[in-house]
């Protein structure tokens, strides 16, 4: 993922939604879209973890 340049600032810019894609690289889109793709797989995974704990909870108070 990306870094930090000297003065602490993010080497990549942050994705936008909906912002026009015309003016960025091949390079650029594709590094965008492995941002992309880890974020899509970070929220998953938390998705996935609450879902575990809401059914362990409903079947706590099922009882």
């Amino acid at each position: 993922m990306a870094g930090n340049d000297e003065s602490g600032r993010p080497l990549t810019a942050p994705v936008v939604l909906g912002e026009d894609l015309s003016r960025l690289s091949e390079h650029e889109l594709a590094e965008r879209l492995a941002l992309l793709q880890a974020e899509v797989l970070r929220v998953t995974t938390e998705r996935d973890a609450r879902g575990g704990v809401r059914a362990a909870a409903d079947a706590v108070f099922r009882k």
